[in-house]
């Protein structure tokens, strides 16, 4: 019963710590940045608020909000338009595409 225990709990912790990303099948759209938290003044890696609309084959002008870890030399802008992946079934669940970082 304790090892059943455990394993659940390490199931939870395992979801919270790992990043999202959509499983499954993906659909490819474009991100375009309406809202962005201050770049910070130090490098390497920090969290970042982006707000924007993800347009794709499966939407219109979806609004979307994430905090999320990008390098600060890659901060993205307001106005930018950038390749993401989403879930056809949950545009929440997005990230950007794999081929090319932000910015």
């Amino acid at each position: 019963m304790l090892l059943l225990l455990v394993a659940v709990l390490g199931g939870f912790l395992a979801q919270r710590f790992i990043p999202r990303r959509p499983r499954g099948e993906v659909a490819s759209g474009t991100l375009l940045v309406t809202g962005v938290s201050p770049r910070p003044d130090v490098g390497g890696e920090q969290y970042v608020t982006i707000a924007g609309v993800i347009d794709g084959p499966t939407v219109n002008e979806y609004a979307v909000y994430r905090r999320m870890a990008v390098d600060a030399d890659q901060w993205p802008t307001v106005g930018q338009l950038l390749p993401v992946v989403y879930s056809p079934k949950n545009p929440d669940n997005w990230n950007f595409a794999p081929d090319e970082p932000p910015g």
